[in-house]
């Protein structure tokens, strides 16, 4: 019984540990953060032309930093508050007649 056991607990930290991996708040923070940073590199190198289509806004710079916040406050958010490990299963919960 004690290897059923010992196999319930490898299974749930597993679990919780996929549970962080795949948090969305890290996904959305990871993605925001890199394509913030892409586009705000664009909106750094945009020409004359570029700016004169936009009628003198730098539309890349402003959106690429606003992106790369976002991305930032989802990554400090998974780091303030992290996923909580689901409660352990207890005996009586786990067994069925």
């Amino acid at each position: 019984m004690s290897d059923v056991q010992r196999e319930v607990s490898e299974l749930e930290r597993k679990s919780a540990t996929a549970a962080r991996l795949f948090d969305i708040r890290r996904i959305i923070g990871g993605l925001f953060t890199v394509y913030g940073i892409i586009v705000t590199i664009a909106g750094i190198t945009a020409s004359d032309a570029d700016l004169d289509k936009a009628v003198g806004v730098n539309v890349n710079l402003w959106t690429g930093l606003g992106m790369l916040a976002l991305g930032i406050f989802f990554l400090v958010w998974l780091k303030l508050r992290p996923t909580a490990p689901p409660p352990p299963v207890s005996d009586e919960d786990g067994q069925r007649s």
